[in-house]
């Protein structure tokens, strides 16, 4: 069984992350036709058992973003980056701001449509799955996330010290804080590690869950919401930090050479994979 799909994590799991009441309030007559008022009544009585889910189990959901942030730093490693020479022959003829975009663009597509599928799931009558589903969103998400990261840093002549292991960290340590990672203090293991960092990380998730309720609503709107704020979101993230990396930019002439980035040896999990692939399905990898 895929990790991501079907949660469980000591202390708690990420299926009890959002409990749903059964007393909730019923919703404000509709004035709309019987079926419609009675569609919307029901639509609107799961979304407040959603809100109030999540209000009330606040074990729960620290538990399910414990969860989840373990996933992020698994992932992290696995996350397989192309290095600016592989970039600028997938891609020829663009410049650095071209090829950001580019990059940029394809990010936006796939966690797009991320949060279109997690949207539609939303739609079934009964979606018990859908706490599981939220996870599966977030890491996926995060993946597409950190591997912009990952290749706006080769192209901008910025790509941290250290091996596979201290680079993905220091990435985390980007997503986190959404700003390119200084070169002049690198992350080590142990910091990366540290309770700091993963407080930080935490919040993150937290923020992501929350944002990710509007995608519960019933009907298609659940879909489209999903797509639009995945999108926002992922565009947000990577202006600051193209903006932050900009101003340190290093001419593609002046620099370096540096060895190919190396393979991940242990892949992601298909799921996440998939949603990966999206980001630019001519050159996954």
């Amino acid at each position: 069984m895929d990790p991501e799909t079907a949660p469980g994590a000591s202390g708690g799991s990420a299926s009890a992350a959002i409990a749903v009441p059964s007393d909730t309030a019923p919703a404000v007559p509709s004035e709309t036709d019987p079926d419609e008022g009675s569609r919307l009544r029901s639509g609107a009585r799961r979304m407040q058992a959603v809100k109030n889910g999540v209000r009330k189990g606040g074990e729960s959901v620290r538990d399910a973003a414990q969860y989840v942030t373990d996933r992020i730093i698994e992932n992290a490693p696995r996350v397989p980056v192309r290095d600016l020479a592989t970039l600028r022959a997938q891609f020829p003829g663009l410049g650095p701001e071209q090829l950001a975009e580019k990059l940029v663009s394809g990010a936006c597509a796939a966690t797009s449509t991320v949060g279109a599928g997690i949207g539609a799931a939303a739609m079934l009558p009964v979606p018990p799955a859908m706490p599981a589903e939220l996870a599966a969103e977030i890491t996926a998400v995060a993946a597409i996330e950190l591997k912009l990261i990952a290749e706006l840093h080769e192209v901008y002549g910025r790509r941290p010290h250290g091996g596979r292991g201290e680079r993905s960290l220091a990435y985390l340590t980007a997503w986190t804080e959404e700003r390119g990672v200084d070169l002049t203090k690198p992350t080590t293991l142990n910091a990366a590690l540290g309770g700091q960092m993963k407080r930080e990380l935490r919040q993150q998730i937290m923020k992501r869950m929350f944002r990710s309720l509007p995608n519960l609503m019933p009907f298609m709107v659940g879909a489209a919401v999903g797509a639009v704020m995945n999108r926002r979101d992922t565009r947000k993230l990577a202006e600051k930090v193209r903006g932050d990396l900009r101003r340190r930019a290093v001419d593609w002439e002046a620099l370096s050479a540096l060895p190919p980035l190396e393979r991940p040896v242990k892949p992601l999990p298909e799921a996440t994979r998939i949603a990966l692939e999206a980001a630019d399905p001519s050159a996954a990898g």
